[in-house]
């Protein structure tokens, strides 16, 4: 009888010590960013290499840095000016939105290559890409000033198809209309502009020139 006793404790005993292993290890899961993906605005941080961009950890998240007057985090996102180009005024840009984990935005399509309607070289290596590289420009807010060239962002569309790609140079929503940007008005303050390896890996068609998208860092 006792034999039997002791058993049930025992298979007591283990069933709560993995039980409580199973709780510890879903709340460090929750509360911890995931291993080498920087945290958005409001994302969960131990110090600021947790937070992406210029973001720094404040109480336990990733905030904007008063010291440097960062608005990434902001909620708006108004116009630095207007600038007419070929006859069109558009409003420029200093910002883009917040960077969550699915930014929503605009899928362009670029030809990053020498002589290409993308214009002078990329901004984080001064060199043209081939189209066969899945390769995209950020507008300015989210280029940040270059913090995120060479990573990685995956892209999704309604189809359900995704990808990722390398960040090489910047969607410039603050000048245009000049042969750098090839006589082009400024861009959107949300445009993910891709080259064609992009549009092929989503299986895009690019007569559509622009399709609404989600990202994330990679």
């Amino acid at each position: 009888m006792h034999l039997k006793q002791n058993n049930i404790i025992n298979q007591l005993s283990h069933l709560v010590l993995t039980m409580s292993i199973f709780i510890l290890f879903s709340l460090l899961i929750v509360s911890l960013p995931s291993l080498g993906t920087a945290a958005p605005c409001g994302g969960s941080c131990r110090d600021l290499n947790d937070c992406d961009g210029q973001l720094i950890c404040i109480n336990g998240k990733c905030k904007d840095d008063p010291d440097v007057g960062t608005h990434i985090c902001g909620r708006a996102c108004r116009p630095s000016g207007y600038l007419t180009c070929a006859g069109e005024t558009k409003p420029t840009y200093t910002c883009s939105p917040p960077v969550t984990w699915s930014t929503s935005a605009i899928l362009t399509l670029n030809d990053f290559s020498a002589g290409g309607d993308g214009g002078g070289p990329s901004e984080c290596d001064n060199s043209y890409h081939d189209n066969n590289e899945r390769v995209v420009a950020l507008s300015t807010g989210w280029y940040d000033g270059g913090s995120r060239c060479w990573r990685m962002i995956r892209i999704r569309v309604s189809n359900g198809r995704s990808t990722t790609a390398k960040v090489v140079d910047e969607c410039d929503s603050r000048h245009g209309c000049d042969a750098e940007h090839a006589y082009q008005n400024a861009c959107d303050n949300n445009i993910v502009d891709g080259s064609h390896a992009v549009w092929k890996a989503l299986g895009l068609n690019e007569d559509l020139g622009r399709v609404p998208i989600t990202w994330s860092m990679a």
